[in-house]
């Protein structure tokens, strides 16, 4: 299905941009050229066929958006299809609220994020992070207390938002988990979540730039909001940025990777158009 309409007036625009510029090449070629009247009908039919494959052309890049960049009060933002562990600078990984690292399908599933970043990418062992956030330095309320009754995982819980800064990792305390270790969250504490993450951000990325994914497109629940698609998710992303102090300074900007597997439920074209979110 495709996700921006053949008749959308968006692609409208970009067309009578489009046909203005060539209406001018036109005239002025005309003035020089003199069409045979038996050759007139021709030369319009052809023109309007060439008019049809330019609107269908326009159409179809707009359905085919693989990345925009946009400006948010000064702050250059990319968002793009990608795969997170490639882009430079910090990259964002979202852990539970225990910053747990055990991949085991059930505190972690192998195939979240989370998961490919313990089992892939540490460039140590596993005890060694978990040594790192132990001993990080997190600012005095990152730290909300301790859970001794919970039977697997670690015990000390952390304020979502917070960030622990591992080599050219950025991770963040994201999702709440019940006694059954499922991710969850409320709407409130996502939007808690993504202004203190903001907050933090602004704080410690040094003229970085910092690539982040979609919060909340895995397998955390958003109580009360069961389907909230991919593209509300990214549109509360960008409006939060937006109200929250988070500036980046050129060179360094923002960049939202969009997993391959959600491009088809994602309208850049909405995005680009919706003046930076919601």
């Amino acid at each position: 299905m495709a996700k921006v309409s053949f008749l959308d007036k968006r692609v409208f625009r970009q067309f009578l941009e489009v046909v203005s510029v060539i209406s001018v090449v036109a005239s002025l070629a005309f003035i020089f050229i003199e069409i045979p009247k038996e050759m007139k009908l021709w030369v319009g039919g052809i023109f309007l066929v060439l008019l049809l494959i330019v609107y269908v052309a326009l159409w179809w890049r707009s359905n085919s958006l693989q990345q925009i960049h946009t400006n948010i009060e000064g702050s250059d933002v990319t968002i793009k299809k990608g795969d997170i562990f490639n882009q430079p600078d910090f990259k964002v990984i979202a852990f539970n609220e225990y910053f747990d690292t055990q991949v085991d399908d059930k505190i972690i599933s192998s195939n979240s994020l989370n998961g490919i970043f313990v089992t892939n990418h540490l460039d140590t062992s596993v005890a060694d992070l978990d040594r790192h956030i132990e001993n990080y330095c997190f600012e005095d309320d990152d730290i909300v207390g301790e859970n001794p009754e919970r039977k697997a995982g670690k015990k000390t819980r952390f304020e979502i938002g917070s960030i622990c800064v591992y080599g050219e990792y950025l991770l963040t305390a994201f999702s709440k988990f019940d006694d059954k270790n499922r991710a969850w969250l409320t709407m409130p504490e996502y939007l808690s979540f993504l202004i203190n993450f903001w907050d933090r951000v602004n704080r410690i990325y040094a003229q970085k730039s910092v690539s982040v994914p979609i919060f909340g497109s895995g397998i955390t629940r958003i109580k009360e909001h069961k389907n909230i698609s991919d593209e509300d998710l990214l549109k509360i992303m960008l409006w939060t940025f937006r109200i929250s102090e988070m500036r980046f300074k050129y060179p360094a900007k923002l960049t939202i990777i969009i997993h391959p597997g959600k491009m088809d439920t994602i309208n850049l074209l909405d995005i680009k158009s919706s003046n930076n979110g919601l």
